[in-house]
C-alpha cells in the first residue's frame, strides 16, 4: 500500500510542479532501468505514460484519472 501512496504523491507533485502552464514531467525507475515516463499536461489536465520496452519503440498512453494511472505504474514496477 505504501508503494501505490508514493506513486501517487509523485503524481500530485507533477499536477504542482506543473501550476506555471508547462508541462512537467517525472521517471519511474526498477534498479536503475527506466520502466515509464510519466508527464503532465496541465492545458487538458491530462497524465501521459510513455512506457519504455526493450528494443522496441515506446509506447504511449493518456490517462485524465489519476487512480487509473497509478494502478498502471504500479503493475510497470512490480
Amino acid at each position: 500500500m505504501s508503494q501505490l501512496q508514493g506513486i501517487i504523491s509523485r503524481l500530485k507533485s507533477l499536477q504542482e510542479q506543473s501550476s506555471s502552464g508547462e508541462p512537467s514531467q517525472r521517471f519511474f525507475e526498477v534498479n536503475g532501468e527506466r520502466k515509464c515516463q510519466v508527464t503532465y499536461q496541465p492545458k487538458s489536465e491530462t497524465f501521459e505514460l510513455e512506457v519504455y520496452f526493450d528494443k522496441e519503440k515506446p509506447k504511449r498512453y493518456q490517462f485524465d484519472n489519476i487512480d487509473m494511472i497509478t494502478i498502471e505504474i504500479f503493475d510497470l514496477i512490480q
